[in-house]
């Protein structure tokens, strides 16, 4: 590498460490770190539960903040060393140096880019498919396999809740959680409706279909976070379960589904063993739907008293994938694009999730 690319190069690192300062305010943070130890040594701090777990989280999320940050700076001051020594063999060994920093970076600003209220969830996710019988129904089957993919990726748990095999070919509909760090904020994007054009598999004349999927995610709310579910608002029903492919779960009525009568919504578990594991699973479901219902309830009022409309239903298109005639994967919203569509569908998110959080920032920094 030559000594003006190096140069270039720790430019570019100072000028994004400093910007990333800023953001964590890195002059007060050990002041922070002081006053929230101070808290966890008071004799009745365990006296609200959720409040100290709260804190504890807070103290080690500006913790692993200070000691990242440090640690990129660390890697920022051996690169101005090697310039300082002026020596040509150093060069060729600080490329590697180079672009480990740079990996580092760029994951650390990616990281601080999920500061919203349920970003460290985890994640679950239900798609169900639009008019179009078997066509859409066989695209909500391959958006499936592309979230499965996205989580196998990045080492992420996929567990499957509910799947409603189609009759012909796809899924009726599915729900499914993605577990690890970061989850629900990496993934709350995906909500909206996702469009397919291609030339239909299932057409004898092979014409071209558009097909629609709706995509729903909804954070995975933890116990200590109180929500009030009365007996008499719910109906439970249970029913065989079957999994994909037609394979028979569990012999018994093992499978359960919990209608909340207030609200209408309707929530299936049947990967479970038991019934009772099953219904444990659509409750935790159920809860968080019913919290997300009431966070969006007060964004939506929040906005109504802005002057803003937010656009709802299968008209927010949020992304198409078109396979036919030519090949294109692009973000509505983002208007970020992507020619290799079989590359995204095998599970290759990641710049159009990174893309959309930067795209938010900015919207919440001109509010």
């Amino acid at each position: 590498m030559e000594k003006f690319e190096i140069v270039k190069a720790k430019d570019d690192f100072n000028k994004r460490l400093n910007a990333v300062k800023k953001v964590i305010d890195y002059d007060n943070l050990s002041i922070k770190i002081k006053e929230l130890e101070s808290k966890m040594l008071a004799d009745d701090f365990w006296s609200d539960q959720l409040s100290a777990s709260k804190v504890i989280n807070e103290c080690n999320e500006l913790k692993e903040n200070k000691k990242t940050y440090e640690s990129l700076l660390s890697n920022l001051d051996e690169i101005s060393l090697v310039l300082e020594l002026e020596d040509e063999e150093l060069y060729l060994i600080v490329d590697e140096n180079i672009n480990n920093l740079e990996k580092a970076l760029k994951n650390f600003e990616n990281e601080l880019l999920l500061d919203g209220e349920f970003d460290k969830k985890n994640a679950i996710l239900e798609l169900h498919p639009g008019a179009g019988g078997t066509e859409s129904q066989d695209w909500a089957l391959m958006l499936y396999r592309m979230y499965k993919r996205y989580a196998e990726r990045h080492n992420f748990k996929f567990e499957l809740i509910d799947y409603q095999e189609g009759n012909e070919a796809g899924i009726k509909s599915v729900t499914f959680s993605i577990n690890g760090r970061h989850a629900y904020g990496m993934l709350k994007g995906e909500g909206g409706v996702h469009r397919l054009v291609r030339i239909s598999p299932f057409d004898s004349a092979s014409r071209r279909h558009t097909s629609f999927v709706s995509c729903t995610v909804i954070p995975d709310i933890d116990e200590a976070i109180e929500i009030d579910i009365k007996d008499e608002d719910l109906r439970i029903d249970t029913y065989r379960a079957s999994g994909a492919g037609g394979q028979h779960i569990n012999k018994t009525d093992s499978a359960v589904r919990i209608t909340h009568l207030p609200t209408g919504i309707v929530v299936c578990s049947q990967s479970q063993r038991s019934q009772i594991q099953n219904r444990e699973k659509a409750m935790q479901v159920l809860k968080s739907r019913l919290y997300q219902k009431e966070h969006e309830s007060l964004e939506l009022k929040k906005k109504e008293a802005a002057g803003e409309m937010m656009e709802n239903g299968w008209g927010s298109q949020i992304r198409s994938y078109i396979l036919h005639p030519y090949s294109l994967v692009k973000d509505h919203r983002t208007n970020i694009e992507n020619n290799q569509p079989q590359v995204v569908l095998d599970g290759d998110l990641d710049e159009f999730l990174i893309t959309y959080l930067q795209w938010l920032k900015k919207g919440d920094e001109n509010v």
